[in-house]
């Protein structure tokens, strides 16, 4: 498949002058008025450009980069698409596989860092997120939530349904799910669409049930499509990653990173960044865009625009060096709408003092030929028992393992 680049112009036009985007932080507000009184009018130049897919060979892996003293290699090949992963407390390695409704067990059964076997262990349409809660494994589909005992050889058994009416997917069907520190699930449910009013109040939240389904209501809202989130280990503060807003230009929206708290308003469709105004979505009733960002809860950390943060990690294991510990690994599955590809790699998330400081990168390397093509867009992150790193990519079928020299 050969690389391609397409340029789009999006223009907003009704009656009024059309301006053009500009660095100036001060553009979004100096050109939306507060009302409906004056009209709305903006030009945002846009494109769209998908790096051509090019094998994981043997030559590409080998020159992937990771900091100095890890090694790389790949854990599994040849899986289809695998997704979320998850690890069980015996060290078996669990991914979803969302186009085949599967869930797959790996097994790395004489602790070489390859695994020997793949099961299958679950068919569920669209399975997508993982959760491991003791002897029990958690599976999101669309619109239903499952639970599954985990048998002692690491198979489950039949899922049972315990949620089946959470909203249709649109354009964020992808669900994932945990269970936090207060025993609670947690259900991310992504928007239906790229920016728009939500009919269904469920969709582009944070939802929490009991853990057998019940009790199910929002937990904050304003969150485009939040796949990957999870709880500081020694503050247990809930962090999640946002994806931003496509179509307002190469450096909008930026990724967010998030302080998820119950009741919280995270400002999408409507307020982006640090209080940035949508052009296209308006608040709804008498309310301008001034009073709703006062609403809005603003990101701790953001990240380039279009880099899709896809799974977190928090580090929790004993294998990497001791500064790791209590850090973060989000992977960044890769743009598609922006002129020059952001994304296709693993960043470290790191904490001071239990807060988020910066985002440093950890897995990179997978975009190949000046940019042009690529052999990874990264799904997945989980850490294995032995302190090693697991990653997926749906695009070659491939799970890679990063472990200390």
């Amino acid at each position: 498949m050969k690389a391609w680049i397409k340029a789009l112009s999006i223009v907003a036009v009704s009656t009024g002058l059309v301006y053009s985007c500009s660095d100036d932080d001060d553009f979004w507000s100096s050109i939306i008025p507060e009302t409906e009184d004056e009209a709305t009018s903006a030009e945002i130049k846009g494109y769209v450009f998908r790096p051509a897919l090019a094998p994981a060979s043997d030559a590409n892996i080998a020159q992937l980069k990771v900091p100095e003293g890890f090694a790389l290699n790949k854990f599994a090949g040849d899986l289809g698409k695998p997704r979320i992963l998850a690890v069980s407390s015996s060290g078996n390695v669990y991914a979803s596989d969302r186009e085949a409704g599967t869930v797959m067990m790996l097994k790395d059964q004489n602790g070489d860092g390859v695994s020997e076997s793949k099961t299958t262990v679950a068919n569920i349409k669209q399975a997508h997120g993982l959760a491991i809660q003791g002897s029990k494994m958690y599976i999101a589909a669309v619109r239903e939530v499952y639970v599954a005992d985990i048998n002692s050889d690491g198979t489950l058994s039949g899922p049972r349904m315990i949620i089946s009416d959470l909203p249709d997917g649109g354009q964020h069907p992808n669900r994932t799910l945990a269970i936090g520190p207060d025993g609670l699930l947690y259900i991310s449910v992504g928007s239906t669409c790229n920016s728009c009013p939500e009919p269904n109040k469920m969709n582009a939240t944070m939802v929490r049930s009991n853990p057998d389904g019940t009790n199910k209501k929002v937990f904050a809202k304003g969150l485009r499509n939040t796949i990957g989130f999870g709880w500081h280990p020694e503050t247990s503060e809930f962090w999640g990653m946002d994806h931003g807003i496509d179509w307002l230009g190469d450096e909008e929206q930026v990724e967010e990173l998030n302080l998820i708290k119950e009741n919280g308003n995270y400002g999408w469709p409507y307020i982006h960044g640090e209080g940035k105004y949508n052009p296209s979505d308006r608040p709804e009733g008498d309310t301008t865009y001034s009073q709703y960002s006062k609403l809005t809860t603003f990101p701790s950390l953001t990240y380039q625009a279009h880099a899709a943060p896809m799974q977190m990690a928090f580090y929790n294991g004993n294998a990497f060096p001791a500064e790791y510990r209590n850090d973060a690994f989000v992977a960044m599955r890769g743009s598609w709408n922006r002129s020059v590809p952001a994304g296709y790699k693993v960043v470290r998330l790191r904490f001071e003092n239990g807060k988020p400081v910066r985002f440093e990168d950890f897995l990179t390397g997978f975009l190949i030929n000046d940019n042009r093509a690529h052999f990874g867009r990264l799904v997945g992150v989980a850490v294995h028992t032995d302190g090693s790193l697991l990653v997926s990519d749906d695009t070659n079928g491939v799970i890679y393992r990063v472990s200390r020299r």
